[in-house]
């Protein structure tokens, strides 16, 4: 979408002309000297097409026409080996990296509150051979604790370096590692646990004391806490029964000659990760990933990157219980990349837990590889265009039509050295500058969002779509198609067929676009739920041949070049009492890209006639708003003031008209929330997915009023 120019006609008829000199005079030098004519082919190829000539596929990538590919070297078939073989090829590359904390001091806001800032110094490194010691130490420790191979243990922490050399330790002796998010329910953290039966759980000071605690007397059959952390605390009011020790002291244990094991090497069936979905519905459930599984998984993503090497740089803060997460951390071990960890809060100069004046993590680190979720990327997006309306009118005319001009020749495969260097350097500093590769998965991506990082951020994003049930490998974009929209070419270990839908009336015979329900294939399929024979005779099967599917319950279509786009979800849709199917997520991605909307949840109820909508909203533009309608009030009271709340519904409502919702699609009323929905409120999941469910009993007396009183 291109932004509004508003200036002169003259002096933009001035400016287009300057511009079409320029461009002749160095267009055919830079067209050669780029390689722009190879990457306009390898954008325009066919990148995968049916291997049975029907439109319902099964599709695979044009390089595993005959065959999937299972793994990235030779003999190299479970993830100990895949650790060994990057230690014995990198030992002394950098492999995981830690700022130093230099000081914390709380601050008070104008508000206020008090938010704890800290000033961070540099990044100490592991080598790739000390960690595999210290995986090594660590995982014969917990064996001289009584940890056995093939008996579940448990991680419950947030990402770290601590976590990998933990789960490299689990995957060296044969422990399958039971994940779980740091942001689960009390509940759904004690049922994961019970459920597996774990005896060892790694975790950190911080949520041992403030959410581990209080549950210990839930899981009777924990005996031993390993902390990570490597400051010394001292640990009160813990059940009788269970032993708590640091990370340090079992490593301690592990490198004494009377400890010294090493374990039973697991086989490529062996359970490697027992991952616990924060899932959008229920109670999460466990997914059985092999070390088969794992690699096969992200022998297709690294595929996809292009010249990935012992010299990249990945920054890791996404959850590491999230298999977008492990995957890419992963594939940057099986490369020799060196890994610097960071957090949400810590991530940017303007990051919440950054002391002004001092540097975020991406200043330090300056990643050249990098995963996201949309809702990261969605919020970059907004506050750089907040502060594109607050510039001046000569800086916002310059960012606007070197916006728009990099954005015609980006849809023609170009690129734009002298805008990215003159105009878009500040905004891709916001990444550390060096961000050569952004990945996005969870979730789709706004076309609007990502076409914005690809101009911005100077750097391409390939956006994926796989789940946990898949190692997070389905698709994903190759970086030289800079079309939006869409999740990309199966990968060269996957093969995705579309099944018919009759209810969505989605089928494989539609035109132009073959539709219908997503099933993915291949040696990256996982062993199905644990415990949970019901749900794996549902959404898993084995076909002729041996091979594993998985049906996803997401609604897809194949394009002419055998690009895969997610256009809708079975469980979205809903049936309204006149009989109009509306399909919840594909109005929630239209009108989240309206600016007002930081997020949004449609609803729809089957015995009523309309949609209605619950919307967080942007603080700075609704405040804006409210002062231009003379409307005044603390920020919960503007939220809920019914002039406000009927325009917002007026403006989402032409938003919704312009991006061509149909009438019924559109929503009727709306209720406009004041606290933001994060994982720790419970109302979305660690992707930034909404649990549908929790925001439906959290909103149901609002749900009730919009339905008037129904």
């Amino acid at each position: 979408m291109k932004l509004k120019e508003d200036i002169n006609p003259l002096l933009l008829q001035v400016f287009r002309s300057v511009v079409w000199v320029y461009s002749v005079i160095t267009f055919i030098p830079w067209y050669f000297l780029s390689g722009a004519g190879t990457n306009l082919e390898r954008a325009r190829r066919i990148k995968a097409r049916s291997i049975s000539g029907h439109p319902a596929g099964p599709y695979r990538a044009i390089n595993s026409q005959q065959a999937l590919v299972a793994w990235l070297h030779p003999g190299v078939d479970t993830l100990d080996k895949v650790f060994e073989y990057a230690a014995k090829r990198f030992p002394r590359r950098d492999c995981l990296g830690t700022r130093e904390v230099l000081s914390e001091e709380d601050e008070l806001q104008p508000n206020g509150k008090v938010f704890k800032k800290v000033i961070l110094g540099n990044y100490n490194w592991l080598s790739y051979e000390e960690t595999y010691q210290a995986a090594r130490m660590f995982g014969s420790g917990l064996a001289s604790l009584g940890q056995r191979p093939q008996c579940n243990i448990a991680i419950f922490c947030e990402t770290r370096a601590e976590w990998i050399v933990a789960a490299q330790a689990c995957f060296m002796y044969n422990f399958p590692l039971v994940t779980l998010y740091a942001t689960l329910g009390p509940m759904a953290i004690a049922h994961g646990l019970n459920e597996t039966e774990v005896t060892h759980i790694i975790t950190s000071n911080d949520l041992l004391q403030s959410r581990l605690k209080a549950m210990l007397c839930d899981v009777p059959r924990l005996r031993y806490v390993i902390v990570v952390d490597k400051k010394p605390s001292s640990w009160q009011d813990i059940p009788r029964g269970i032993t708590i020790h640091s990370m340090d002291a079992v490593k301690e244990m592990g490198s004494r000659p009377e400890n010294s094991t090493h374990g039973r090497q697991p086989q490529p069936s062996d359970i490697a990760v027992i991952m616990y979905t924060s899932g959008s519905t229920g109670i999460p459930k466990g997914v059985m990933i092999s070390h088969g599984n794992i690699i096969a998984g992200i022998t297709g993503m690294a595929e996809r990157i292009p010249n990935l090497n012992e010299t990249d740089t990945y920054i890791g803060y996404l959850p590491l219980a999230h298999v977008l997460e492990l995957s890419a951390e992963l594939v940057c071990v099986s490369h020799g990349c060196r890994i610097g960890y960071s957090s949400p809060q810590t991530l940017a100069d303007q990051s919440t837990k950054i002391k002004k004046g001092s540097k975020g993590d991406t200043s330090m680190l300056k990643p050249t590889l990098m995963a996201a979720v949309p809702e990261i990327m969605d919020r970059i997006y907004k506050n750089v265009m907040t502060k594109v309306e607050g510039m001046s009118k000569f800086q916002k005319t310059l960012f606007v039509l070197a916006y728009n001009y990099k954005m015609e020749q980006i849809s023609k495969g170009y690129s734009t050295p002298l805008c990215d260097s003159l105009v878009f350097k500040r905004v891709r500093a916001l990444l550390g500058g060096n961000t050569r590769v952004l990945l996005s998965g969870g979730a789709p991506l706004s076309a609007a969002t990502q076409r914005f990082m690809n101009i911005c951020l100077c750097c391409p994003v390939g956006q994926g779509y796989g789940l946990t049930e898949t190692c997070g490998a389905g698709t994903i974009s190759e970086v030289w198609d800079y079309s939006t929209g869409r999740g990309g070419a199966p990968l060269v270990c996957s093969e995705i067929m579309l099944k018919d839908w009759e209810e969505g009336r989605y089928y494989s015979t539609d035109k132009p676009n073959p539709r219908g329900e997503i099933l993915i294939g291949g040696p990256n399929v996982t062993m199905g739920y644990y415990k949970n024979e019901t749900k794996n005779r549902e959404d898993f099967f084995v076909d002729r041949k041996g091979q594993r599917w998985f049906c996803t319950g997401d609604i897809g279509e194949f394009h002419p070049d055998g690009c895969l786009k997610i256009i809708d979800r079975k469980k979205d849709l809903v049936k309204l009492q006149a009989g109009e199917y509306v399909s919840l997520g594909k109005v929630e991605a239209v009108l989240k890209n309206c600016p007002l909307v930081d997020n949004i949840c449609a609803y729809a109820n089957s015995d009523q006639s309309y949609v209605i909508s619950f919307v967080v909203p942007n603080h700075k533009l609704l405040m804006a708003l409210a002062e231009r309608m003379k409307v005044r009030g603390s920020w919960e009271e503007i939220c809920n003031n019914p002039q406000i709340e009927k325009e917002v519904l007026r403006i989402l409502t032409e938003a919704a008209i312009s991006s061509k919702l149909e009438r019924f699609e559109i929503p009727k009323k709306v209720r406009l929330c004041s606290e933001p929905w994060t994982p720790e409120t419970g109302l979305v999941t660690d992707a930034f997915k909404l649990k549908r469910k929790e925001l439906k009993t959290h909103y149901q007396e609002d749900i009730a009023r919009m339905y008037g009183g129904k």
